[in-house]
């Protein structure tokens, strides 16, 4: 499918919504310093080279676009704002944000995989000793090995302080037992950021545990059909007397439910970060359906009709040779993941209200 949005000319989309007084919603650089252009010119271009061209493909066919992933890698992208001395390009949280946003504009589903991927590897940088830094980060930035995040659980999802995941210490390893539901990359990937149960019931008795693929006891459900997200694979991650070594505990044991919330801190701004590139992107296609196609002798640009990039496509919106249909499906599940629209609410209510 050809990608008419990207060569869509964004002078003539500023020149159509500045009539309306609102041309620099379309210029994302608009506030950015030098080198957050340059971030993002990189980003941008990637996406629209590598990613774009290969969205709708990745998408029917239900491919994990592995090698893509690793030339993003090579910019700098697979530990964003990991530390440089374990192979992390050191920036900033809203540097971060720029690069996911930019990156999206050519597929929102890979790019939320790498957000997940960059939260897990900050995860390890933060948290872990030394030894665990070195151990895992560098290939892990370069995206040799990729990373899943494992909190949620088939009985708990918002309140994912009542997971039952069960850790028992035996001398120095840990005995592994239980499930997590929709881990995104689950099967597929190296590296898995688990949180379980070593304690009592609550947020104080859950630790952070690193899992790699091939460990004993260590299994996967079969992979999820999905209505988007198709270019990374989600299944259940299965836990049956898998033997860790304590030594691939994150921090000390009780510590793990803040490290969890702590990765989701920074996770929920990058989701955010790729719904705002999916729509950026949408607006574009949009802009230009509404030029090109004509109705009543004009162009629909012209007729008040239409106020959602996927309705101003009318019929041609539902086709899957539009990509603007990917776009929504990609993102809907933005709304439920690392924290529902409703818990997302209340989180900002609480600050606010303590504040």
């Amino acid at each position: 499918m050809a990608m008419a949005w990207r060569a869509a000319p964004r002078a003539a989309a500023r020149l159509l919504l500045g009539r309306r007084g609102i041309a620099s919603c379309l210029d994302p650089s608009t506030g950015l310093t030098e080198d957050q252009k340059e971030f993002q010119k990189v980003a941008l271009d990637f996406a629209a080279k590598e990613m774009a061209p290969y969205m709708a493909e990745w998408d029917e066919k239900e491919i994990f676009p592995v090698e893509t992933m690793r030339k993003a890698a090579q910019l700098g992208f697979g530990g964003i704002y990991v530390k440089p001395d374990v192979g992390g390009s050191g920036l900033s949280r809203l540097d971060t944000s720029i690069i996911f946003e930019a990156l999206s504009t050519g597929c929102a589903s890979t790019t939320a995989y790498m957000s997940i991927h960059n939260m897990c590897v900050w995860m390890i940088d933060t948290f872990g000793n030394e030894e665990q830094r070195r151990r895992f980060c560098p290939s892990l930035c370069s995206m040799e090995k990729l990373a899943s995040y494992c909190l949620t659980e088939p009985g708990s999802g918002s309140d994912a302080a009542s997971l039952l995941t069960s850790a028992q210490r035996k001398g120095d390893t840990y005995i592994l037992n239980g499930s997590k539901a929709f881990i995104s990359g689950g099967g597929d990937t190296d590296v898995y950021v688990v949180m379980c149960r070593t304690g009592g019931p609550g947020p104080k008795g859950i630790s952070c545990l690193v899992l790699e693929k091939g460990m004993p006891g260590l299994s996967f459900g079969k992979k999820e059909k999905k209505v988007g997200w198709n270019s990374q694979p989600t299944r259940a991650v299965i836990f049956e007397d898998c033997i860790v070594p304590v030594g691939n505990r994150l921090g000390a044991e009780g510590q793990g439910f803040s490290i969890a919330m702590q990765g989701l801190n920074g996770g929920r701004i990058n989701i955010a970060s790729c719904s705002l590139g999916a729509a950026h992107a949408s607006v574009l296609l949009a802009q230009e359906h509404l030029t090109v196609r004509k109705q009543f002798g004009e162009p629909l640009a012209n007729n008040q009709i239409c106020n959602q990039a996927l309705q101003m496509h009318g019929g041609y919106g539902y086709l899957k040779d539009y990509a603007v249909q990917q776009f929504v499906r990609d993102i809907r599940v933005h709304q439920i993941l690392e924290g529902t629209n409703e818990v997302m609410r209340m989180i900002v209510a609480r600050n606010l209200l303590q504040g």
